[in-house]
């Protein structure tokens, strides 16, 4: 009995050191499959506070060359256009004939318009010397009477839609479009063409409120295009808008003479050359701090520990410094080294 007592506390014994064991091994194992703690990474950067500084900023302005009349030659009346008197490119003076309609049905109806204002004007004299008789009453004298005005009304109208049968250029210059041919049919206020007058033009510019009290009309501009770099050209300023437009810019309009040696036409780009300078403030941010070329600007911005990129716009250099149009504020901080290691949303260490 003694002997079963012994073995079973043996027995008991080795079952309890293997459960012991096992429960020991499993939870290693537990602890070795336990994903390793990962302490967070921040990539050492230095950065810059954007900064607002008063710059001298050069008077140049672009704008686009338009012509200094433009007009279109529009159809009074309606018709077949019996014949076309221009080409594309021909040069033609104010009042000068361009088309002419067909108007000959225009004509018959005036033929017998006339002929029926005759016969109505025999017949009042008739009939008014027959009132005087008392052969006639004064109630048939007045219907014909106003027949015969309504007769001569008629003749007149016939005559002015015969004479604005004949389309005239309205002003001096050149056929720019010609939107009709021989034989076509137009109607009433259809288009047939346009022209323009090259030889002066006008150069829209648009100007900061800082900007326009700098200049003044009758002020003397210089113009330079990419088409002609070495050939100056001289504008005066001849219109400052008295408004601002919705984003708070000023239109100024510059007349020049157009150069027959070396003409320009409309749709040139332009570079408007004010002669001066004028102190503005600007945002400025270091030239390292872009991330790309000026065409395709983006920068990072360090904000709560973390790299944020940030798309921009830039303007003129000033020594080592940049612009900085549309993108950012004062006081952001734009990261200015160690963007080769970042990417949107990675953590950063500012190094100081």
């Amino acid at each position: 009995m003694k002997k079963k007592i012994i073995v079973t506390l043996v027995c008991v014994g080795i079952i309890a050191f293997v459960v012991f064991k096992l429960a020991s091994n499993k939870k290693k194992i537990n602890e070795k499959n336990q994903p390793a703690q990962v302490e967070d990474v921040r990539i050492p950067v230095t950065a810059t506070p954007v900064s607002e500084e008063i710059q001298d900023i050069e008077l140049i302005k672009t704008g686009m060359l338009a012509p200094f009349k433009e007009a279109k030659v529009l159809s009074v009346s309606s018709g077949n256009i019996q014949r076309l008197l221009f080409k594309l490119g021909d040069h033609v003076q104010q009042g000068q004939t361009l088309a002419v309609i067909d108007t000959r049905l225009l004509e018959i109806d005036l033929q017998k318009a006339e002929s029926n204002a005759s016969k109505l004007k025999r017949d009042l004299q008739t009939y008014t010397e027959l009132l005087e008789g008392s052969a006639a009453t004064q109630e048939k004298v007045n219907d014909i009477r106003q027949s015969y005005n309504d007769a001569q009304s008629l003749s007149q109208q016939l005559r002015r839609q015969i004479a604005d049968a004949t389309i005239k250029s309205p002003i001096s210059g050149i056929i720019g479009n010609k939107a009709v041919e021989e034989g076509m049919f137009i109607t009433a206020g259809g288009e047939i063409g346009s022209i323009v007058n090259l030889s002066q033009l006008k150069v829209e510019v648009y100007f900061t409120e800082a900007e326009v009290y700098q200049i003044k009309v009758g002020q003397k501009i210089k113009l330079t295009t990419d088409v002609y770099p070495d050939k100056p050209f001289y504008g005066t300023i001849t219109f400052i808008s008295p408004q601002a437009n919705q984003a708070y810019n000023y239109q100024v309009e510059i007349t020049a003479n157009n150069d027959k040696n070396n003409p320009l036409r409309s749709g040139t780009f332009i570079y408007a050359d004010f002669s001066r300078t004028t102190p503005q403030k600007v945002l400025l941010i270091p030239r390292e701090a872009l991330n790309a070329s000026t065409q395709d600007a983006s920068v990072y911005i360090a904000k709560d520990g973390k790299a944020v990129l940030r798309t921009i716009k830039v303007g003129a250099e000033f020594g080592s410094k940049i612009q900085v149009t549309e993108g950012l504020q004062t006081g952001e901080q734009v990261i200015t080294s160690g963007q080769i290691n970042l990417k949107d949303g990675t953590l950063i260490n500012i190094s100081k």
